[in-house]
């Protein structure tokens, strides 16, 4: 039985995340910055699960100042952390807002490395544990649709592979996970194509076989992988003219 701490566990993949390692045995700690949110969760999942397996504290991953605070609060510091933290935003918005492009970031990128930052910590002194990042698809190349968040992203990415690059020789594993599209309260407004569109459940699922397997990285919908691979081989001066 593994203790694993989830950021942003009010999310649709954080809360299908919870129900995937309930059923696996492990216990959890519900993270999330949205009290009433977190309580209605906590409360669905007592229902089915032991309530001895599930605990619940109030997270803020954009309020870096109390992330020490949050993570020494800890009673059980857990085996393993993975962080579904995100803020899709409005690209156009960003274009125009400073502040929706420093919430896209902070939300992507500057929480999460935050937080991560002293958890690293821990697990490297303890010398075992595990670190899951969600990051997207849309960190492998920016696009004029989507690249204030997916530069966030990109940056999430690179610091997990240098975190899985300085962690390794201290037994802690750290795994990027590319959703694709995913049907969420996020993307609800969107016009996804149903082959390339995961559920949470189906994220949830990827993330568990792929961390307990000890992948470096996931993408959750396989041919993502391939799509991606494609799209970062067109060259510069044929990229830039496409509209996508």
């Amino acid at each position: 039985m593994k203790s694993i701490l989830i950021l942003g566990s009010t999310s649709d993949i954080g809360h299908a995340l919870a129900k995937e390692y309930l059923t696996n045995g492990d216990t959890i700690i519900l993270a999330a910055r949205n009290q009433d949110a977190l309580n209605q969760q906590k409360k669905e999942l007592q229902k089915k699960f032991s309530a001895d397996h599930i605990q619940s504290i109030i997270f803020d991953g954009c309020d870096f100042g109390s992330h020490q605070g949050f993570y020494d609060s800890l009673t059980q510091k857990p085996d393993g952390v993975v962080t579904v933290m995100g803020y899709l935003g409005e690209q156009k918005v960003s274009e125009l807002s400073f502040k929706e492009t420093q919430t896209v970031i902070d939300s992507n990128y500057t929480g999460n490395v935050s937080i991560l930052n002293i958890i690293a910590n821990d697990f490297e002194k303890r010398g075992h544990g595990f670190i899951v990042g969600v990051s997207s698809v849309a960190a492998d190349r920016g696009r004029k649709s989507n690249y204030i968040y997916g530069s966030a992203k990109a940056g999430f990415s690179a610091y997990l592979s240098g975190l899985r690059n300085r962690l390794y020789h201290s037994n802690v594993h750290v795994l990027t996970v590319h959703p694709g599209f995913v049907d969420t309260k996020m993307t609800q407004h969107l016009s996804l194509p149903k082959r390339l569109t995961a559920t949470a459940d189906q994220v949830a699922k990827a993330i568990y076989k792929a961390q307990s397997r000890k992948k470096n990285i996931v993408y959750v919908k396989w041919m993502w992988r391939y799509i991606m691979g494609i799209i970062r081989r067109i060259p510069e001066g044929v990229f830039k003219r496409l509209d996508i």
